[in-house]
């Protein structure tokens, strides 16, 4: 039949017609899809990480963990796939009210079996005979390790640790790591991050808690020993370098770029700036809190980098390879600002201003 037929504005009006059905249903796709997505992703939520993975893993949670930082860590040792994904789901089910203490998770693992190990406290396929130190563990976290998995009292265990015979005999035995400076009256623990993060063997849980953080320091004095000509061209020494390195240990997560953070750090020491980083607030107070408010930052220590320039008069926290790298070959840039926000993710500012513009899009507009 020929469009004659058809007066141009009725043409007009059933080629309009035709428009909006196609895009209404070009828009019930798209709902269709998006419902499909969410479903699928919603049920992949659901499962474990790695079913046919069954192998024990040795999971921390240190005390005032919250759920963010929970997530986080189960995602970086492989025990759920997406750390976002695992804390929304802990959200939609409910729950959240999760036990400090060592785990042995598994990938196989379905997240709410993950969630209820975590609510009870219970230790499932429990790893026997070995201690877990984790990346960023504190001494005092790291006495409550070894008295959990030995026949110590945690107390005894820090005292022994900072028994003043050990600590001396200690620098005797590893001279090239542990230094006159641990000594510092300023230092709180003389050999706090010079026990290193990793799994020990542990067959006799009535051994000498001197013997196991022995075996602790001298990991330290190997790994360290690597890096001793790139520590001395950095000019720093190797207690200043445990130092920093451990400052890039506590700012970091598993999306923290460790060599932005060193950057950051480099930045503002060039320009006589104070480091401002919150962790070391929390290890003045010797609290762990979710947030560090402003009345936190008027705390009076040689530890707090909001009132004292410099780095820290000694480390306060273990640290990995990556944050020794980290301080060893820093990034280049010309960033003085960075913030983490509730999901994980790390934003930079060169600027005050700028800082401030992304604390009010990440932080507060999120609270």
């Amino acid at each position: 039949m020929s469009n004659e037929l058809y007066p141009p504005a009725a043409r007009k009006k059933r080629r309009l017609k035709r428009a909006v059905l196609f895009m209404l249903v070009f828009f019930l796709l798209i709902a269709a899809g998006g419902a499909a997505g969410v479903y699928y992703i919603w049920q992949s939520a659901a499962k474990p990480a790695d079913a046919n993975n069954e192998e024990s893993v040795g999971v921390s949670i240190p005390l005032g963990s919250s759920l963010s930082s929970i997530a986080q860590t189960l995602e970086e040792n492989g025990i759920v796939k997406d750390a976002t994904l695992f804390k929304y789901y802990v959200k939609y089910k409910g729950e959240g009210d999760f036990q400090a203490g060592q785990y042995a998770l598994s990938p196989s693992m379905t997240p709410d079996e993950i969630i209820v190990s975590l609510r009870e406290g219970k230790v499932t396929e429990a790893v026997d005979g070995r201690l877990v130190i984790p990346e960023g563990f504190q001494l005092t976290q790291i006495a409550e390790v070894i008295a959990a998995e030995t026949d110590h009292d945690a107390d005894d265990v820090l005292k022994a640790l900072n028994n003043d015979a050990f600590v001396k005999k200690m620098m005797t035995n590893h001279p090239g790591l542990i230094t006159e400076e641990v000594l510092n009256e300023q230092i709180r623990y003389p050999l706090e991050g010079y026990l290193y993060p990793a799994t020990y063997e542990l067959s006799d849980p009535s051994r000498p808690v001197e013997d196991i953080a022995e075996e602790m320091i001298a990991k330290t004095d190997e790994v360290v020993k690597m890096y001793t000509d790139r520590i001395r061209a950095s000019g720093m020494t190797v207690h200043e370098f445990l130092t920093f390195s451990s400052l890039v240990e506590e700012e970091a997560t598993g999306k923290t770029d460790r060599k932005k953070i060193a950057s950051v750090f480099y930045n503002r020491l060039k320009v006589d700036m104070p480091l401002q980083t919150d962790p070391t607030v929390l290890y003045a107070q010797g609290e762990h809190k979710d947030r560090v408010l402003y009345e936190d930052l008027e705390f009076d220590s040689p530890y707090n980098t909001y009132q004292v320039k410099g780095l820290t008069p000694g480390p306060i926290g273990n640290s990995g390879t990556d944050s020794m790298e980290a301080v060893l070959e820093p990034e280049q840039t010309d960033f003085f600002y960075f913030l983490a926000s509730p999901a994980g993710d790390v934003y930079y500012a060169k600027t005050l201003d700028e800082h401030n513009a992304l604390k009010r899009k990440y932080i507060t507009n999120n609270q």
